[in-house]
């Protein structure tokens, strides 16, 4: 048979509903869609959880009970491999700030290094040219970015404003002074760092920032926020989730539908061998009757997870797309190889065995 031939009777046994197209199409598309979904259901509450934690500040470590060295704390956000997305600063209790609107209250404030402002902005661009206050203050005193507050120590500056919520976090930056000074001002009592993704080598680092000879052998490292799980590993959350044999399922199911849809027209086949057609035309057939609905039920789920991802993640959409994919992606393997497969199995010796049993 001509190529044109075998195509033309493809698409005329799709358009008959001779193979079943459109229930073929439906069963590889929620196979696809729901499996894929559910994985990426899976990605997403762990990019969540990830994302909880970092607002949260679960994964910032504080080495306590030494003398730390500013400038060695401040350092440590440039520490070598590993240490991406690092940002790290030391802080000493300061002294009482009595604002000059409320002469009988006095607020605490905290010296830090500009690391340390960097850290509670988030932002390596962070203004320390001026205290930072914490929303509840700047609520209660009616302050801004740029604002001037005067005290009995004299007028302060409004650097900036930042969120401190109380969610298990130290809670000593939740209504004080934060004033920024020389990281080589004397010495200071801890050091924080922030990381993500955290690596291993963290605690060493923070030791590291102790003064030799200083009482050093008290410290500790601990977790400025302890409402959380302080072994949490986000890649194991990852290459460990419940999800990540979908592909394989898929490809079970992928599997199941391309021998059904092969074995339900055996007889078929068996009678255009034995009509005189040849074994290549009739591969050929079938790849292409089935590459027409398993592809387009495939591009059609793909597309319904593209949407999904991008509507719910909260953070990587793609990366979540690329888990999801492999699933309908491994029921279309499976749909076309194992098809191929019965097609090739089928002989024209089959036909009355065939016929006897329809």
């Amino acid at each position: 048979m001509r190529l044109g031939s075998v195509l033309s009777e493809a698409l005329r046994n799709i358009g008959s509903g001779v193979s079943r197209a459109f229930a073929m199409f439906l069963a590889v598309l929620l196979s696809g869609t729901l499996l894929g979904g559910y994985e990426a259901m899976t990605v997403i509450d762990l990019e969540s959880q990830a994302v909880q934690r970092i607002n949260a500040y679960a994964d910032i470590n504080a080495i306590v009970g030494g003398t730390v060295d500013g400038t060695a704390c401040d350092r440590l956000s440039d520490a070598g491999d590993g240490m991406t997305g690092t940002l790290a600063g030391a802080m000493r209790a300061g002294k009482q700030v009595v604002p000059l609107a409320t002469p009988g209250k006095d607020i605490s404030s905290y010296d830090v290094t500009p690391g340390m402002i960097r850290l509670i902005a988030g932002n390596a661009k962070a203004d320390v040219s001026g205290v930072w206050v914490p929303r509840d203050v700047a609520k209660d005193f009616g302050l801004a970015v740029g604002s001037a507050l005067r005290t009995r120590e004299g007028t302060m500056r409004v650097a900036g404003v930042f969120d401190w919520p109380n969610d298990g976090r130290d809670t000593r930056f939740a209504y004080a002074f934060i004033v920024p000074v020389s990281a080589s001002a004397s010495t200071f009592d801890e050091c924080w760092v922030k990381q993500w993704p955290v690596d291993g080598q963290t605690e060493n680092l923070l030791y590291a920032t102790l003064v030799a000879g200083s009482g050093s052998s008290n410290a500790g490292v601990t977790q400025v926020n302890k409402g959380f799980d302080a072994h949490y590993d986000a890649r194991a959350s990852y290459v460990n989730r419940s999800t990540r044999w979908m592909p394989w399922v898929g490809l079970a199911i992928g599997v199941l539908v391309g021998v059904f849809g092969v074995r339900r027209r055996r007889l078929e086949y068996a009678g255009a061998l034995h009509s005189g057609q040849s074994k290549g035309a009739q591969l050929l057939g079938i790849g292409v009757e089935t590459g027409v609905w398993a592809g387009l039920a495939t591009v059609a789920s793909c597309a319904l997870l593209l949407a999904y991802a991008v509507r719910m993640s909260r953070s990587d959409w793609m990366a979540v797309l690329a888990a999801a994919v492999r699933t309908p992606l491994a029921v279309f393997a499976g749909v076309m190889v194992t098809s191929l497969f019965a097609g090739l199995l089928i002989r024209e010796s089959q036909l009355f065995r065939f016929f006897k049993k329809r």
